[in-house]
């Protein structure tokens, strides 16, 4: 007698289990632990010994401090760019790749208007692109069907945050809307080219950050520039694709229900039960772990019942609300995997 035929749940690869949990699929034995956007901090990298700024410029380092998510710290997924800055500085933004301590930070912003805008006609091919396809190649290869390899890519919005500046984009939502739209138009050939390359690189899925915050934007605000970006840029998209939001968004979970996205990777400071309610099935819902209470100041416990409010919750698939810091415990990590290995 199989596991499926005495009711048993059956036990699935990392890589079926979040699959299935994304995409609304059988649950396995015990929900997937993933991380849509980066893990890594630096008790990982100093246990991988590759370091920053090498991991964000070189695949190969890359690649091998990514990989730690899955051999180190036991998630069901890869996800192999740290940064947010890759696209622009393919966009002609200066760039500080940082440090060990520090992530990489925009230095420059050459936009003003769309007339400023130059996308390269070999994007895919400058260096800070090429090495996260490159990177996601070699882990497809080294992993095979086993781990989920997850891609990412900056939406429009948060690419416009790069090149124009969050201060002067925001002030021009309210001084020239149409101008904001043109340039969310221009910059949607952009993500939706790198989203397909790695795609076609061995992506699974690719997390599309696109920072529209409760914090930053109305709801209002999110209806007349985001929606109808999003509809317009998610059927030229080849594959499943979770959006990434930071703060609080609970008012918008039912616009972005509307736009096409497989998941919505938000933060615990969005109740994970009112989050789950306001998805109403019709979206997968990822994350949920405090990055700052829980996973850099709180304790393993902490993290574990967090984790665990999250699977009660109905929460698809837990791990980070966000980028983790770099000063994160990696017992803290752990514990997230601690708590999802016990069960539903």
């Amino acid at each position: 007698m199989t596991a499926e035929t005495n009711g048993e749940k059956p036990d699935l690869t990392p890589r079926r289990r979040f699959l299935a949990n994304l995409m609304g699929g059988r649950k396995g034995k015990r929900i997937s632990v993933s991380n849509p956007t980066s893990i890594v901090c630096v008790e990982v990298i100093n246990k991988v010994g590759v370091h920053f700024p090498e991991a964000h410029v070189d695949a190969r380092q890359m690649a091998e401090l990514a990989a730690a998510g899955y051999e180190i710290l036991g998630f069901d997924t890869i996800m192999p760019e740290f940064s947010v800055q890759q696209e622009a500085a393919a966009l002609g933004c200066e760039v500080n790749w940082g440090s060990d301590t520090m992530m990489p930070e925009v230095l420059s912003h050459p936009v003003k208007e769309v007339s400023d805008v130059v996308i390269p006609e070999n994007l895919l091919e400058k260096p800070s692109i090429r090495v996260v396809l490159e990177a996601i190649s070699l882990l497809r290869h080294e992993y095979g069907d086993r781990v989920a390899i997850i891609g990412k890519v900056m939406g429009p919005w948060t690419i416009c945050y790069h090149t124009v500046g969050v201060e002067d984009f925001l002030l021009m939502t309210r001084l020239d809307p149409d101008g904001v739209r043109a340039l969310l138009d221009a910059y949607i050939p952009v993500t939706v080219a790198f989203a397909n390359a790695q795609l076609r690189a061995g992506a699974d899925v690719v997390t599309l950050p696109d920072h529209a915050t409760g914090d930053m934007i109305s709801p209002k605000d999110y209806a007349e520039f985001l929606v109808p970006m999003h509809r317009k840029m998610l059927p030229q998209i080849g594959g499943p694709t979770i959006l990434h939001i930071c703060g609080k968004c609970l008012d918008r979970i039912p616009l972005i229900i509307t736009e096409g996205y497989d998941g919505y990777h938000f933060e615990w400071k969005n109740d994970p039960k009112k989050a789950v309610e306001a998805a109403q099935s019709k979206i997968s819902l990822l994350g949920g772990i405090s990055n700052i209470e829980g996973l850099l100041q709180g304790t393993p416990d902490d993290v574990y019942q967090q984790a665990r409010y999250n699977i009660e919750a109905g929460v698809d698939s837990i791990g980070p609300e966000c980028a983790i810091s770099l000063q994160t415990p990696l017992a803290n990590l752990k514990a997230i995997v601690a708590a999802a290995e016990e069960g539903y």
